[in-house]
């Protein structure tokens, strides 16, 4: 199997980077292929704008989604985009791992959703959800929150998780045709004992063993 895990950390030594080092090394002591995209390290620029193109197709008014069904049809991506582009259409597996940021992904990992998942290339033409360019293909949000799972259940302070990862899940992954796996959610690893964290890293381990007899989640899950 072919994995692609797309990291969004600015630190090494960060509980996030320690999951990312352990997917690495487990997904290919078990024998898959992984490639990465360590956003921060490669100084990935998500600023969306011309500078994702080596070709133009109106130079008076810049139109994204014109852009890119052009830049598709020519072969002018620009050299960054077109890499991790790459990526993308070779990977049977795709994993994110970042920390929730704002009930979000972290601002290097948006860009770089809104430089690589480009019309024409990855959605377009009926192509999207179950019709979607990477059907087949799955799909796994890894993350970390600051606060403990009780402040992210039904009713919690910042409410249900699966409510704030649906715009990730659905309106990201899903929409360019991903089957999206249930997420992996480590749960205020700043505040647990080193002994937890340990148990945590190995439980991430163990699910990733497995992880290609994984069935997706339905719709109204996620």
């Amino acid at each position: 199997m072919n994995v692609l895990i797309v990291y969004a950390h600015t630190e090494p030594q960060s509980f996030n980077g320690a999951l990312f080092r352990t997917a690495q090394e487990t997904l290919r002591a078990a024998g898959h292929s992984v490639q990465t995209s360590d956003l921060y390290a490669m100084k990935f620029d998500p600023v969306s704008d011309r500078r994702n193109f080596t070709t133009v197709k109106n130079p008076d008014f810049f139109k994204q989604q014109i852009e890119e069904m052009h830049a598709n049809e020519s072969g002018g991506f620009a050299p960054d985009v077109e890499a991790e582009l790459r990526k993308l259409e070779v990977c049977d597996l795709m994993i994110w791992q970042f920390p929730l940021w704002w009930f979000g992904v972290p601002g290097i990992l948006k860009g770089w959703v809104d430089r690589v998942f480009a019309m024409g290339r990855t959605y377009g033409g009926e192509r999207f959800y179950e019709n979607g360019v990477f059907k087949g293909k799955r799909a796994l949000l890894s993350l970390t929150t600051g606060g403990p799972g009780t402040a992210y259940e039904k009713g919690g302070w910042n409410g249900d998780i699966h409510a704030i990862l649906r715009p990730i899940q659905r309106g990201m992954l899903r929409f360019v045709g991903f089957d999206v796996l249930a997420p992996h959610i480590v749960y205020s690893p700043v505040r647990i004992s080193a002994e937890e964290r340990t148990a945590a890293l190995d439980a991430w381990a163990n699910r990733l063993r497995r992880i290609e007899h994984e069935q997706p989640v339905e719709v109204g899950e996620y």
